[in-house]
C-alpha cells in the first residue's frame, strides 16, 4: 500500500481518469435498461412429482400396489430429502424432495435419475395402472394470464379464438410458451337406455364392439401398377355426430341405426374435471410464461399492444381481459424501491451536504452515482436482475457504500484546511486509511457471507444481499481511493491560511468535552464494561421476545379463498359453491375481478404460491382487490360469509406469502406404523392445536371417509349365468362413466365417441340393482340375482411421508399472530401425548417453524468460517493476536440495539432480521478495527496509550458518527417494506447503540485489555 499510491496515479493520470468515469456512467445507464425486470428472484423448486393412474381400485389399493412399490425405488435416489406422496381413488401422487443443500444445477439429474429409477420398476407395476407421468416443472410460472369469455360461445368457439391468439403470441420476443388453461375436451355421447336394448334384444357389449370396429384406422394397402403407386382410401370414419345417430349396426343377423337405440349427443367431458371462471361467466384461460432473459414490464407492453390488435378479429361479444399481469404488479414493485431508493440517497446526501459542507458534500454526492453505475454494469455482467430482492439490497448497500467515500473526502478537508496542497491532500487518505478501510469493508462483506453460501431454498431465494452488497461495498472502495480523490482534487479548495498544529482542530468546546467524556469512561473503564455487558444481557432477553417470522407476507392485493367440500363431493356440487361465492363477490365494491378454478388451485401466476393439485370437492378464487386496506376488508366479509353462507364447506381465506413456498404456517404431522393408530393420535393432536386462541381453521390433510358402494358377487351365482369379474365391471363401467368406443376425427380434433346410460339411470344410485347384465346365453340379469349391496366408508385420500402413513394437522394463524410463536406454545402441550406413544410413533414439528429452523440452520452453520475470514483479516490489517481479539469482541454488540428496535417497532424477528444482526457484526468490527488502528498509529508517533486512546477516539469520532449516521438514516426509507422492514429496523437500532458503544465501550475496553495507565496528567494531544 505504501509502495504504491493508487490515488495519486489517479491524479497524475487525470484524462485517463475522466474518461474511464464517463464510461462507468454510461455503462450503468445502460446496464438499468438492459437488466431484467422481475418480481422475485430466480428460485430452483425442489419437488418433482410423480403421478400414477390406476382406474376402479380404492386409496388403500393404490397405495399398496403402485404408491409403496414406486417409493421403494425412489428411496435409493442419491442426495434425496423426504417424499411425500397421497393415495386417492384411481390415483398415486409422490412428491420427490432433495436435500436443501443440493446445488440447482444438480436437480435437473436428480430427475433423470427419477426417471430412471421408475423406468426399472415399470413392468412390476399393475398392468392396468396408467403412467408414470413426471412433472418437474413445477416451478413454472406464468407472467401474464387472459380470460375468454363471452355470452352464447361454447367452449369449442372460446378454444378456437384462444388457440388462434396463442399462435400469435408465441411470436411476441421473450415469450417462451403460451398454454390453455381449463379446456374442457369435447365428447360425442351415444346415450342407451337398458329398457330400450333390452325390447330389442341387443347387448350392451356388442354394440360398444360393432362401434369400435366401424372407427377403426388401418391401411387398406396400395396398388403398384407400372406407371405409379396408388394408395387405397375407404370411406364410411365417422365425421359428425349425425354419421354416428345413422351408423348401422349389424347384430344377431339384424340390422339398427344408432339413433333406434341411442341418443347422440356432442358436448364435453362430463363431468368435467377442471374449469376456469372469471367474473361468474365460464372462461378460457391463456397463461404466457416469458424466457429467464426477459423483461416482464416490456413483455406486458408488448403484449397488451398485441392483443390489442387481435381483439379486432376476434368475434363480436367476446371478451379477452386480464387476469394476473406481473408485468403490472413488477412496474409498481420498480415504481415503490425507486421511490424508497431516491428517498434513501436524499437522505445520504443531506448527511453529506449538512456535516461536510456543501463542496465536500458535493464530492460524496457524485460519488454515490459513480458506485451505484458500476454496481449496475457489475450487476448486468454477472446476471443479476432487477427483483425484490436485489433492489432491496441496493437501498440496503446505499447507506454503507458512502463510508469509505466519507472517510476519504473527511480526511482530505481536514489536510487542506491545516493548509496541505491540493495534490498531497487527495492522496494521503490512501497511504493513511486505504487498507484499514478495505480491511473494514470486507469484514462488512463477511458479515453477508452466510446468506451467500448458505444452502437453503430461503438461501438461494435471499442470496441477492450478499451479490449485491458485496459488489456495491467493493466498488464504493475502488471509489474512495479512485473518484473521490479525483472530485476532490477538481472541487475542494485549499486553504492558504490554514497553517497551525493539527490539535486546533479539535481544540472546540464540543471535542473538549468529548474527551472529557472519553478519558473518563477510560479511568472508570470497569464500570463501564460491565454496564455494556448488563445492556447486552438485556438485549439478549429482550430478543427473546420479539415475535418470530420466518418470511413475510406478500403486499400484493390477491385474497385466495378456498372452499373444500366434504370428500367425495360431485364436481357439480363444488362449482355451484363457487357460483355462489362469486355472486356475493361481484356485489363488494373493493373488488375489483375474481377468477375461480373449479376442481383444482389456480395456475401458478405468482411464483411462491403452493398450488393445490387436481380436487373435485375443490374450488379456488383468486380475488382481486383494489389495494391493501381494500384486500383486508374483504378477507374480514369473505371469513363471515363462510361462517354463515356455507356451513358444509371448509373455506380458507389467506394473503400470499413471500419465500419459500409454503402451504399452512401450523402444522403437526403424525406418524407410524398403523394408520388407524395414527388418525387416534392425530385427533389428540387436532384437539390440542384447536384450543389454542392463537389458531384457525384447525383441519388434517387425509379429511373425512368418502362412502362408496360394495358389490359382494357371489362367484357360484355368477359362474352359474358366465358372468365374470372383469366383464361385471366392464358392464357397470360402460353403463353408468361410459367406455370409450371410437373417435371421431374433425381436422387437427381427435374427439371421443362414449358409450353410456341416459344421465336418468347414471344418476340414480337407488337403482344400482336393477341394472341389466348379459349373461353367457345371452339373456339380460339384473343385477340383484348375484350380487349383495353394502355401503361403505373408505379413506377419500392417504398420506404417507418416507413410507409411513402421515396425517399432518394443520392450521392458519389468528391475525396478529406469528406462527413460530404460536407453535413454540403449543409443542410443550404436546410433549405428554408423545411421551405416551407407543414405540414408532412420533409428532413432528412442521410449518413455518420447521421451514425457519432449517433456514437458520443453513445460515449459522456458516458462521464459523465467518469468524475465520474475519479474524485473517483483522490480523492482516493488525498484525497483533491481542488487537485481533479486541476488535473481535465488539462484534454481538449490535444485539443490544437491534433488540429493542424490533420491540419498539413491534417488528418480528425472521429470517431477513436474522441477516441484518449477523451483518452488523461485520458493521461493528470495521469501526472498531479503523480506530484501533489510529490508536495504533498514535502510539507509534510518540503518544502515550492512555491519551492515543482518548485523541485517537476525538479524532476518529466525526467520520464514525457521519458514516453511522449515513446508514441509519437511509434504513428509514427501507423500514417501511414488508420484506425489508425487520432487517433496515434491526440495522438501525444497532448501528445506533453500537456507535455510542464504539466511542464510549471500546477506549474503556481497550484500556483494560491492555491494562493502561495514565502515564503523567499534563501531556498534551498529538500535534
Amino acid at each position: 500500500m505504501k509502495a504504491f499510491n493508487l490515488s495519486e496515479w489517479v491524479l497524475k493520470h487525470r484524462s485517463f481518469t475522466g474518461f474511464m468515469l464517463a464510461l462507468v456512467v454510461l455503462g450503468g445507464v445502460f446496464a438499468y435498461h438492459m437488466l431484467g425486470q422481475q418480481e422475485d428472484p430466480p428460485f430452483t423448486f425442489r419437488i418433482m412429482v410423480v403421478k400414477t393412474l390406476y382406474p376402479g381400485a380404492t386409496a388403500l389399493e393404490v397405495e399398496q400396489q403402485l404408491t409403496d412399490r414406486l417409493e421403494k425405488k425412489i428411496q435409493e435416489l442419491p442426495n434425496l430429502d423426504y417424499l411425500r406422496s397421497y393415495s386417492k381413488p384411481g390415483e398415486s401422487v409422490i412428491f420427490v424432495t432433495p436435500r436443501e443443500d443440493t446445488s440447482p444445477k444438480e436437480i435437473p439429474e436428480l430427475w433423470y435419475q427419477v426417471r430412471k429409477k421408475v423406468d426399472d420398476i415399470r413392468m412390476t407395476l399393475p398392468p392396468d395402472s396408467i403412467g408414470p407421468f413426471f412433472n418437474d416443472e413445477f416451478g413454472d410460472t406464468y407472467s401474464l394470464i387472459y380470460a375468454f369469455s363471452g355470452e352464447g360461445f361454447s367452449y369449442a368457439d372460446l378454444k378456437l379464438a384462444a388457440d388462434s391468439v396463442r399462435q400469435q403470441l408465441l411470436r411476441v420476443k421473450d415469450v417462451e410458451k403460451v398454454d390453455l388453461i381449463g379446456v374442457q375436451d369435447e365428447k360425442i355421447f351415444v346415450e342407451f337406455s337398458d329398457k330400450k336394448l333390452a325390447e330389442l334384444g341387443l347387448d350392451t357389449a356388442a354394440v360398444a364392439e360393432a362401434l369400435q370396429a366401424q372407427n377403426g384406422m388401418a391401411p387398406a394397402g396400395t396398388v403398384f401398377s407400372p406407371q405409379r403407386n396408388l394408395p387405397i382410401r375407404l370411406t364410411g370414419a365417422f365425421d359428425s355426430e349425425a354419421s354416428v345417430a345413422n351408423m348401422a349396426v349389424r347384430i344377431a343377423d339384424r340390422t339398427f341405426k344408432v339413433s333406434d337405440f341411442a341418443k347422440v349427443t356432442r358436448g364435453f367431458t362430463d363431468p368435467a374435471e377442471f374449469k376456469m371462471r372469471f367474473n361468474g361467466k365460464p372462461a378460457l384461460g391463456l397463461g404466457v410464461t416469458m424466457n429467464k432473459q426477459g423483461n416482464v414490464i416490456a413483455l406486458g407492453k408488448t403484449l397488451e399492444d398485441t392483443l390489442a390488435g387481435i381483439k379486432n378479429e376476434l368475434p363480436l361479444g367476446m371478451d379477452v381481459e386480464p387476469v394476473a399481469n406481473q408485468a403490472h404488479v413488477v412496474k409498481n414493485q420498480m415504481a415503490e424501491f425507486g421511490q424508497t431508493f431516491l428517498e434513501a440517497l436524499a437522505t445520504v446526501l443531506v448527511v453529506s451536504f449538512l456535516s461536510l459542507g456543501w463542496r465536500t458534500g458535493s464530492v460524496v454526492a457524485l460519488t454515490v452515482p459513480l458506485v451505484l453505475a458500476a454496481t449496475l454494469l457489475v450487476m448486468l455482467l454477472c446476471g443479476i436482475d432487477l427483483q425484490r430482492i436485489s433492489l432491496g439490497a441496493l437501498i440496503l448497500a446505499l447507506g454503507l457504500l458512502v463510508d469509505d467515500a466519507m472517510i476519504a473526502v473527511e480526511m482530505m478537508a481536514r489536510k487542506l484546511e491545516e493548509g496541505w496542497d491540493r495534490m498531497r491532500a487527495a492522496t494521503y487518505a490512501y497511504t493513511a486509511t486505504a487498507f484499514p478501510m478495505l480491511t473494514g469493508t470486507l469484514i462488512t462483506i463477511a458479515g453477508f457471507l452466510p446468506v451467500g453460501l448458505a444452502q437453503s431454498s430461503a438461501g438461494e431465494y435471499t442470496v441477492a444481499i450478499f451479490q449485491v452488497v458485496g459488489i456495491s461495498l467493493i466498488l464504493s472502495w475502488i471509489g474512495a481511493v479512485v473518484f473521490t480523490p479525483y472530485l476532490g482534487f477538481l472541487i475542494l479548495k485549499v486553504h492558504a491560511n490554514a497553517e497551525g498544529p493539527i490539535h486546533d482542530l479539535f481544540d472546540t468546546p464540543f471535542y473538549n468535552r468529548l474527551r472529557r467524556w472519553v478519558d473518563a469512561c477510560v479511568a472508570h473503564r470497569n464500570k463501564v464494561i460491565v454496564a455494556t455487558l448488563a445492556l447486552f444481557g438485556l438485549g439478549v432477553v429482550a430478543l427473546t421476545h420479539v415475535p418470530e417470522q420466518f418470511f413475510p407476507l406478500s403486499n400484493r392485493p390477491e385474497v385466495i379463498v378456498n372452499l373444500w367440500l366434504p370428500e367425495g363431493s360431485a364436481f357439480e356440487q363444488t362449482e355451484a359453491a363457487a357460483k355462489r361465492m362469486e355472486a356475493l363477490l361481484a356485489k363488494d365494491e373493493d373488488v375489483e375481478h375474481v377468477a375461480s378454478y373449479v376442481g383444482s388451485g389456480t395456475p401458478r401466476f405468482f411464483m411462491l404460491i403452493v398450488q393445490q393439485l387436481a380436487n373435485t370437492n375443490l374450488a379456488e378464487l383468486v380475488v382481486m382487490t383494489k389495494d391493501n386496506q381494500a384486500r383486508e376488508r374483504v378477507m374480514q366479509r369473505v371469513r363471515q360469509i363462510l361462517e354463515t353462507d356455507f356451513p358444509n364447506v371448509r373455506g380458507r381465506v389467506k394473503r400470499l406469502n413471500v419465500g419459500p413456498p409454503m402451504d399452512y404456517p401450523l402444522a403437526f404431522r403424525v406418524l407410524g406404523e398403523n394408520p388407524n393408530i395414527v388418525r387416534g393420535i392425530a385427533e389428540r393432536v387436532a384437539e390440542v392445536v384447536r384450543n389454542h386462541p392463537g389458531t384457525v381453521d384447525v383441519n388434517d390433510d387425509w379429511h373425512d371417509r368418502m362412502p362408496s358402494f360394495r358389490l359382494m358377487l357371489d362367484q357360484d351365482k355368477a359362474r352359474a349365468l358366465g358372468v365374470s369379474t372383469a366383464s361385471l365391471s366392464q358392464a357397470l363401467q360402460a353403463h353408468y362413466t361410459g367406455i370409450p368406443v371410437g373417435q371421431l376425427r374433425e381436422q387437427d380434433k381427435l374427439i371421443d365417441i362414449v358409450w353410456r346410460a341416459s344421465p336418468e339411470l347414471r344418476t340414480a344410485a337407488d337403482e344400482l340393482p336393477d341394472v341389466a347384465v348379459r349373461t353367457a346365453n345371452g339373456k339380460a340379469v339384473a343385477l340383484s340375482q348375484f350380487v349383495k349391496f353394502e355401503t361403505v366408508f373408505e379413506d377419500g385420500v392417504r398420506w404417507r411421508r418416507n413410507r409411513f402413513p402421515t396425517i399432518s394437522v394443520r392450521a392458519d394463524v389468528a391475525d396478529g399472530k406469528m406462527a413460530p410463536d404460536v407453535a413454540a406454545e403449543i409443542v410443550p402441550k404436546l410433549k405428554p401425548i408423545q411421551d405416551s406413544l407407543p414405540a414408532g410413533y412420533f409428532i413432528e414439528t412442521g410449518g413455518s417453524k420447521e421451514d425457519a429452523v432449517n433456514a437458520q440452520k443453513s445460515i449459522l452453520i456458516w458462521i464459523p468460517l465467518v469468524l475465520i475470514v474475519t479474524l485473517i483479516l483483522l490480523m492482516m490489517q493488525l498484525h497483533n493476536l491481542s488487537r485481533t481479539f479486541l476488535v473481535f469482541s465488539t462484534a454481538p454488540l449490535g444485539v443490544i440495539g437491534a433488540a429493542f428496535g424490533l420491540l419498539l417497532f413491534r417488528a418480528p424477528f425472521g429470517f431477513v432480521a436474522l441477516l441484518g444482526i449477523l451483518a452488523l457484526a461485520g458493521m461493528i468490527m470495521r469501526n472498531s478495527v479503523i480506530l484501533v488502528d489510529q490508536i495504533d498509529q498514535d502510539e507509534k508517533s510518540g503518544l502515550d496509550t492512555w491519551s492515543a486512546i482518548v485523541e485517537s477516539t476525538v479524532r476518529r469520532f466525526r467520520p464514525i458518527m457521519l458514516t453511522a449516521a449515513a446508514a441509519i438514516l437511509a434504513m428509514i426509507p427501507l423500514s417501511r417494506n414488508d420484506f425489508f422492514g425487520p432487517q433496515a429496523i434491526a440495522i438501525m437500532g444497532g448501528l445506533t447503540v453500537a456507535t455510542a458503544l464504539t466511542v464510549f465501550f471500546l477506549p474503556a475496553l481497550y484500556a483494560a485489555w491492555f491494562r493502561v495507565e495514565r502515564a503523567n496528567e499534563g501531556h498534551k494531544a498529538l500535534t
